[in-house]
């Protein structure tokens, strides 16, 4: 089941940039920066108080994050992701409570976690993701 926010998605035209605003400005630590291939994106992580913050830069003109980016030239709030212990339970369950799934089956995402997501359709405006520690749990 469901037990934290595991992390919250911002999308950023420059993960440089962005680095930058939050190591100096807010004097958070950059855990790493990572290429995720499949999800066409490169992510960085900011660890605050136990929930992530999860910086996502696309790399490629076809990415779900430059499409964000296309209607939100500024970036901004992307996801909230929550932490599953059971992933396929989870996205059951929210299936049966009549949520529409963008992703029937999990994918792997940052920190080889299976992620998938809930259309916002169906959770009042807001992308969730339900992710679950894979075989690197990097946090």
């Amino acid at each position: 089941m469901i037990s934290k926010i595991d992390h919250i998605g911002i999308a950023v035209k420059s993960l440089e940039d962005s680095i930058k605003y939050y190591e100096n400005a807010l004097g958070f630590k950059c855990e790493g920066v990572e290429e995720v291939a499949e999800q066409k994106v490169k992510t960085a992580f900011f660890n605050v108080g136990g929930v992530h913050i999860e910086l996502l830069e696309p790399t490629s003109e076809d990415s779900p994050i430059a499409k964000y980016l296309e209607k939100n030239p500024h970036g901004g709030v992307h996801h909230v992701a929550f932490n599953s212990g059971d992933i396929m339970a989870d996205l059951a369950h929210a299936k049966e409570a009549g949520v529409a799934l963008i992703n029937e089956t999990p994918k792997i995402g940052a920190h080889a976690k299976k992620i998938a997501f809930l259309h916002p359709k169906s959770t009042y405006g807001v992308l969730t993701e339900i992710c679950q520690d894979g075989e690197c749990a990097c946090h």
